[in-house]
Parts: structure tokens; C-alpha cells; sequence
């Protein structure tokens, strides 16, 4: 079962990707696009281009995992435009929001009591 801890760092690619990339090519995305470590225990969020699927990509020290989500009817709602660096950050909450297609950024979320010190 696969956790997501407060803690975590989740990274979203801003630009579209192919989706014909599997696991190999999305780490070598995180690699050369958007210069994190894959192998770092993070979650990496993709998008295809007609907004219609997310890919996430999360190693968890024995290997990779891939999860995918196509709607079945209309497009992703929210999705950042280009910050120049071709990556945002998300919290947990925020992620959740996104798959379940909704727009993080407009959202009623409360505030952390105390942040989560970042190494």
C-alpha cells in the first residue's frame, strides 16, 4: 500500500508529456527536465497534453510505482502555467484536490499548525 505522508515532497511537471513514456522514460524526465533525483522517495506528477490523464511516478527503495488516471469524461480543471522553472511543489492536500479534479489553488484548505521542516 502505497503511503503519503505529510512529509513528502510531491513535484508537478507544469508542461504536457508524452504519454507513451513508462517508467524509464519519466525518470530519465525527472532527470534531464526537471533535475531531481527520482530515486528520491519523492512523487513526480505529469499531465498529458488534452488534459485528460495525470501520470505519478514514486520510488519507494525496492522500486518504482505508476499510477495513472484517465477521466472518463471532461478534462483536468487546474493545472499551473509556466513558472520558468518547468516545476511546482504541492502538499498533500493539494494533491489530493488535483485528483479528484478540483483546483488546489481556489481551495478553502486550513492552514498547518506547525510546517514540516524540509532537509
Amino acid at each position: 500500500m502505497i503511503q503519503v505522508t505529510p512529509g513528502m515532497r510531491i513535484y508537478l511537471s507544469v508542461e504536457p508529456i508524452d504519454f507513451r513514456n513508462g517508467i524509464d522514460g519519466l525518470v530519465s524526465l525527472c532527470r534531464k527536465k526537471l533535475e531531481k533525483d527520482p530515486f528520491c522517495g519523492s512523487m513526480f506528477i505529469f499531465r498529458n497534453k488534452r488534459f485528460k490523464a495525470i501520470k505519478i511516478l514514486l520510488y519507494d527503495g525496492q522500486g518504482f510505482w505508476l499510477f495513472m488516471k484517465r477521466l472518463s469524461n471532461g478534462r483536468f480543471k487546474w493545472w499551473p502555467s509556466s513558472n520558468g522553472e518547468g516545476v511546482i511543489h504541492l502538499t498533500v492536500p493539494q494533491l489530493q484536490l488535483l485528483i479528484w479534479n478540483g483546483n488546489p489553488e481556489s481551495a478553502d484548505i486550513g492552514k498547518n499548525w506547525r510546517e514540516i521542516k524540509k532537509e
